[in-house]
């Protein structure tokens, strides 16, 4: 199905029928990422009075109860309200329909990083996404300005599918990183990583800050000043999707909370003349 999309004074094409997630398949029953010393999610069959909840074991159907945590546990959607006092529903919060996209591929640079810093101070063989590496992957042109970004770090193995990243300390932003963005106008974030600030970082969550536009040790909602921001963590970007530009789709389901598990799908596009 292909369809043709005005952005501007652009006229872009795109194949809607062949869309590619850039969400980790969480599997339940096998290897799958986990982030922050979460326990693994989990199925198990639903059980009531004469009611099994598995076909194998004599049910009429399968029924299964999930548990999982959609910060911890596979690609997931978060908002502002994930540092607020008030509740926010992140599915409130995601847009509907195609956003305007750029994917790039950057190097986590190990710390220190000259000219660029992390609250608290990153320690020794951390790995840092810099603005320098951001702004060295930017391409000269694209044929809409973003609204999403993605970023791809490298190496990128397929490791990340099923990686626990509670043995080790990930890749994650520096406050200029994040207010390269911010200026940049992205409004929606997606990272390959399980966090954009780093796991243990005394409960500062600096780069969610910045790029929410929350100020420091603020929990309120109405202090935000980009409440209709996202951030999309622990997604995986494929080799076969080159850096550039594309148009994105967040999918998420309408379930309550500050984060929801969630299937970006990315779709390539072709310029044609109006």
């Amino acid at each position: 199905m292909n369809a043709r999309i005005e952005l501007g004074a652009r006229v872009l094409g795109i194949d809607l029928s062949h869309p590619v997630s850039v969400a980790v398949a969480l599997d339940f029953r096998g290897s799958q990422p986990r982030h922050f010393g979460a326990p693994r999610a989990s199925s198990r069959p639903f059980e009531a009075p004469g009611f099994l909840g598995s076909v194998e074991r004599g049910a009429s159907c399968n029924c299964e109860t999930l548990t999982l945590i959609p910060h911890c546990n596979g690609t997931h959607t978060e908002c502002v309200g994930h540092l607020t006092r008030e509740p926010l529903d992140a599915h409130r919060v995601i847009p509907a329909g195609l956003l305007p996209a750029v994917l790039l591929s950057v190097d986590a640079e190990p710390a220190p990083a000259e000219g660029e810093d992390t609250e608290p101070a990153p320690e020794r063989g951390d790995r840092l996404i810099t603005a320098r590496a951001l702004e060295g992957a930017w391409p000269a042109a694209t044929p809409f300005e973003p609204q999403a970004l993605l970023i791809r770090t490298l190496p990128n193995t397929a490791g990340k599918l099923t990686r626990d990243y509670s043995i080790e300390t990930p890749a994650y932003l520096t406050q200029q990183a994040a207010q390269l963005l911010v200026r940049r106008g992205i409004w929606h974030l997606i990272v390959d990583v399980p966090s954009i600030d780093r796991a243990h970082d005394e409960g500062r969550l600096t780069a969610h800050r910045i790029f929410f536009g929350l100020p420091r040790r603020s929990v309120e909602l109405a202090a935000a000043a980009r409440p209709e921001a996202t951030v999309t963590e622990l997604a995986y970007m494929a080799d076969e999707l080159a850096d550039g530009a594309y148009l994105v789709e967040l999918q998420a389901p309408a379930l309550g909370g500050d984060a929801v598990p969630s299937r970006p799908l990315l779709y390539r596009i072709s310029e044609r003349s109006s």
